[in-house]
């Protein structure tokens, strides 16, 4: 068999061994879209290549020797390798470590923040070998090593069941009180996208010079029903109010002429 009949058969192994994989992973992902299974997908064809390369070089005699040397002096390949590739090792580890301990996942809303620094906010879109990928809200997409990931402080709205958000409006002193916290509770009710709002009281937080703000919390089951539902609730708390003669204050100027 020729040199370049060998190339071409190794070159479609591991074209067809690297459809194979991710075809059982795309099947395994419709059942469960996770980080760890995108990681291990470029783990397992960064493996699939490592092996095919050393094999090819197996088939020839010049490089057969060498690849020989290689395999024997790997104690000393490892320590070059290492030293040489410090921040790509300690990308992989900490993909595997991410990997492991799972503290975002894929369509995940995330904040990744360094200090006082936000360093990307947006979706988790994939996990490689070496980086994630986040897609932030204005449409680009952040690339980050998994060694800044591992380190860093992450924001992540979906790591545990429901999400909270505040809601308050302001009422004029002179509105019946009762009333208006009554209104606000049984909207937050009605809506579809929230939970357990019957066990949620609306509060009197404050006073400011215009009147009095209320204030409760809404439960939704994830982050993007929480922005709609607070969306619909604020705007039939408007309504329920003006059809209640419940005064929301608003400042207004005089002009003089």
């Amino acid at each position: 068999m020729s040199s370049l009949l060998k190339i071409g058969v190794f070159f479609i192994i591991e074209v067809l061994l690297n459809r194979m994989v991710g075809l059982v992973f795309l099947l395994m992902e419709r059942k469960h879209n996770s980080v760890h299974l995108r990681f291990t997908k470029s783990a397992v064809n960064v493996i699939i290549s490592v092996v095919l390369i050393y094999s090819l070089l197996q088939q020839f005699e010049v490089t057969r020797d060498i690849s020989k040397v290689l395999l024997q002096s790997g104690s000393l390949m490892v320590a070059i390798a290492t030293f040489a590739a410090q921040q790509a090792l300690a990308n992989v580890i900490s993909g595997i470590s991410l990997s492991v301990s799972r503290p975002y996942n894929v369509d995940e809303k995330i904040r990744v923040l360094q200090g006082s620094s936000v360093i990307a906010e947006g979706i988790v879109k994939d996990i490689t070998i070496r980086h994630t990928i986040i897609r932030q809200f204005n449409g680009e997409c952040c690339i980050v090593p998994n060694s800044v990931m591992d380190s860093a402080v992450i924001t992540n709205t979906n790591f545990i069941e429901n999400v909270g958000n505040f809601m308050e409006i302001e009422i004029s002193y002179d509105s019946d009180i009762d009333k208006a916290m009554g209104l606000m509770q049984r909207i937050c009710i009605e809506n579809e996208q929230t939970l357990n709002t019957e066990e949620n009281k609306v509060f009197i937080k404050s006073y400011t010079s215009n009147g009095i703000i209320l204030k409760t919390t809404v439960w939704t089951k994830n982050l993007d029903d929480s922005f709609q539902a607070c969306s619909d609730i604020r705007a039939a708390l408007v309504k329920g109010f003006r059809e209640n003669g419940i005064t929301i204050p608003y400042q207004t100027v005089t002009v003089c002429s």
